[in-house]
């Protein structure tokens, strides 16, 4: 006996998307929401939309690290040798050793370390931080200071050009004398003349030593570096250090006065993790800590401590300013700073932990190169105005230097690129960069269930699209995360906003999800979906 047949449906449902956001790769991602994404901007938000094209600029073979200061600099390994250049204009202007750097800048000095060196912009002097004599000889004899008279100040030696080596108010340490050991210590030039320097009256001995004697100015071993107020502060270990006022290279000049320098051990445990001059303070991180440095000289400096999510370790290129806002990258994920409690930013990007290459802003945007342990991730932006997240695709940057309105960013192979909506300068002549071409991208949304848990089947689509001349987009449907896209349209782009309407074959399924992509320029304005609803009973496709 035949049975008529269940009526399964409910009729249709029509949704409507006009908003389209950034990503969200959370379990809880609803109907609409981006799963996955390529190539795409919040420029047009709510409109879905693919980046701007860059612009891509090939410096020299081997870049490998990026710094501005009103021009670019960048390092370049040799093709020979185990050394590498400092590059400016194309010309090299010092050589330094391979590998990353840490970049600071007071006044016309541009600081690299860990070498310690210094490249002056207006004068091209390139220059030792540190300076070491070393002799056979040394002569503490009674001297002059300003004009007058004074015991037991000076410090001679024959043949010796003392100017060559230092300046009036390096500090300098003296080391290697047995005959008086209290001539041994650390002690403020005040004077030079000839192979005769002059110190405060009283300050050694006097008498001749001989044997290996030094004489150096020196500079900590600092890892991170950042310029405020005036002063050059940095941090290693466990300590935090500043420069003399003014003085990039004398890190040890303690004479009372408010130029001095300031060095100061914290207690809490853990390697300082990097540092940025943000909100009017220093401000340094560890991986659980931030301090701030209050105060204009080292008599009234005081540190304030807060127990807050800090830098991951290996992440201090996280850090950068974007719609007055400081990020970085913690062990939990990206932070907004705003120099009070450290807020996560960074939920849409799910439950993995990243690791950071380099981040940068163009003002507005925060850009962060990342990946998980795995090795999965890219180049994402974060949208300050919005608070969206978008991924531009695959670009593995080390390094960010800011110029103006443009954001330049190092590859690891060592072309530089511009990113965002960037300016438009004599660089972008078409001889020294590059425009992008052809730009690939792609779309994942969520996967739709309509809040149901009842077999439904999409039967329409209706997309309106502005593609640009000549580009492609692609409509293609996966039911049931079966791994199989199938294709639903291919679009050829006219320049022209239009709505296009899009017949599926209906095939029953628990839940589908949307890819669209392409090539070229493309503006998705509207996105509307014809389900039909059936029972909870499961049918044959």
């Amino acid at each position: 006996m035949n049975l008529p047949r269940m009526k399964y449906g409910s009729g249709l449902v029509r949704s409507q998307q006009v908003k389209f956001g950034g990503l969200n790769l959370t379990a809880g991602a609803a109907d609409g929401d981006l799963v996955d994404m390529w190539n795409m901007t919040s420029d047009h938000y709510p409109v879905l939309a693919t980046r701007p094209l860059r612009y891509q600029k090939s410096l020299l073979m081997a870049t490998k690290d990026l710094f501005c200061r009103e021009e670019l600099y960048w390092i370049v390994d040799q093709q020979s040798g185990e050394g590498a250049d400092l590059m400016r204009n194309y010309m090299t202007v010092g050589t330094v050793s391979k590998g990353l750097k840490t970049f600071g800048a007071l006044g016309d000095w541009i600081i690299i370390l860990p070498d310690k060196k210094a490249y002056n912009t207006v004068t091209g002097a390139f220059r030792d931080m540190e300076s070491r004599w070393v002799g056979t000889m040394l002569d503490f004899r009674d001297g002059t200071l300003y004009g007058a008279a004074a015991t037991g100040n000076c410090i001679a030696c024959p043949d010796v050009d003392w100017s060559a080596w230092f300046a009036p108010g390096d500090a300098v340490t003296v080391a290697g004398c047995t005959e008086h050991p209290e001539n041994n210590g650390s002690r403020i030039i005040r004077q030079i003349s000839g192979n005769e320097m002059y110190f405060y009256e009283n300050s050694f001995t006097v008498g001749t030593e001989t044997g290996d004697m030094t004489i150096s100015r020196t500079v900590p071993e600092l890892e991170h570096l950042c310029e405020h107020s005036n002063r050059l502060w940095g941090c290693a270990g466990n300590t935090i250090y500043a420069s003399k006022l003014g003085d990039p290279f004398n890190w040890e000049c303690y004479d009372g006065l408010e130029s001095d320098s300031y060095a100061l051990e914290v207690g809490s445990p853990g390697r300082f993790t990097g540092c940025i001059s943000y909100g009017g303070y220093p401000t340094f991180f560890k991986e659980d800590m931030i301090y701030k440095v209050y105060g204009s000289y080292p008599s009234n400096f005081q540190v304030a401590d807060s127990q807050s999510m800090g830098v991951a370790e290996g992440c201090h290129r996280s850090l950068a300013v974007a719609g007055e806002v400081l990020f970085y990258l913690s062990r939990s994920g990206v932070m907004a700073y705003t120099g009070g409690v450290p807020q996560l930013v960074s939920e849409d990007l799910g439950t993995e932990q990243f690791l950071c290459n380099a981040a940068g802003s163009d003002g507005q945007k925060y850009y962060i190169s990342m990946r998980t342990r795995a090795g999965v991730g890219g180049l994402y932006v974060y949208d300050t105005r919005r608070g969206l997240w978008h991924r531009e695709d695959d670009l593995d940057v080390v390094a960010f230097a800011r110029k103006g309105w443009d954001l330049y960013a190092l590859n690891r192979i060592g072309y530089v690129f511009l990113c965002g909506n960037h300016g438009t300068h004599e660089e972008l002549d078409g001889k020294e960069m590059v425009k992008e071409t052809l730009l690939p991208w792609r779309v994942d949304f969520a996967d739709f269930t309509g809040n149901t848990t009842n077999q439904k089947g999409v039967t329409k689509l209706h997309i309106r699209l502005e593609l640009e001349e000549n580009a492609i987009c692609q409509v293609s449907v996966m039911y049931d995360s079966d791994g199989t896209l199938h294709r639903v349209r291919e679009i050829i782009g006219d320049g022209v906003k239009q709505s296009y309407y899009l017949p599926l074959v209906v095939r029953r399924c628990d839940h589908f999800k949307l890819v669209i992509s392409g090539i070229g320029g493309c503006k998705i304005h509207s996105l509307v979906k014809d389900v039909y609803v059936g029972s909870e009973i499961r049918g044959r496709n």
